[in-house]
């Protein structure tokens, strides 16, 4: 996620203070990975640095001056860039668990175990994930639905690999 143009777009509804952004990305974005105060201030440095950002106020607290941020045209045109640029797929052809599994087979070690101990993860994972769904709000039931479609599409690889297993260990071993 860049988390610049995240806060470019959420600047769009209007001017705010750094930790009114932090706020707004952490309720909006952030449930499992919260930004840091000092990612939130490094960002609006760099994107005012950048002319994507002014500062729109400077008010006076009991701590620290605090600055009210606004996006600029550039940024506005920027965040429209962002958008319309589709995300690359990931296609995961370098699997760390596809990697573990010919080791294994190169190491006589049992890979169907590898396979069966990664299997269940899996599933305990998108347990917790249903849970989640099921309790959360809609923007919590579609990052839940992203992430059990992307477990479900590795436990698809797991029983097909399983099958597969005698013959990748004929290909994969020596002699």
């Amino acid at each position: 996620m860049s988390i610049g143009h995240t806060l470019l777009g959420l600047l769009e509804s209007g001017p705010r203070h750094g930790y009114d952004l932090k706020r707004a990305f952490d309720e909006k974005f952030g449930h499992d990975k919260p930004l840091h105060y000092g990612q939130v201030y490094s960002t609006m440095s760099r994107l005012l640095k950048n002319g994507l950002v002014e500062v729109d106020g400077i008010e006076a607290g009991e701590g620290p001056e605090r600055k009210r941020y606004a996006i600029t045209e550039a940024g506005i045109t920027d965040v429209q860039r962002w958008l319309a640029t589709p995300e690359k797929p990931e296609p995961y052809l370098q699997s760390t668990l596809y990697t573990k599994v010919v080791l294994a087979l190169l190491t006589h070690r049992d890979a169907a175990d590898i396979l069966d101990t990664q299997r269940a993860e899996h599933l305990r994972l998108m347990r917790i994930l249903t849970d989640r769904k099921r309790k959360g709000d809609l923007a919590d039931q579609l990052i839940c639905d992203h992430a059990l479609f992307h477990l479900e599409a590795d436990l698809r690889w797991l029983e097909l690999t399983s099958a597969r297993l005698g013959k990748l260990a004929k290909e994969v071993l020596p002699g």
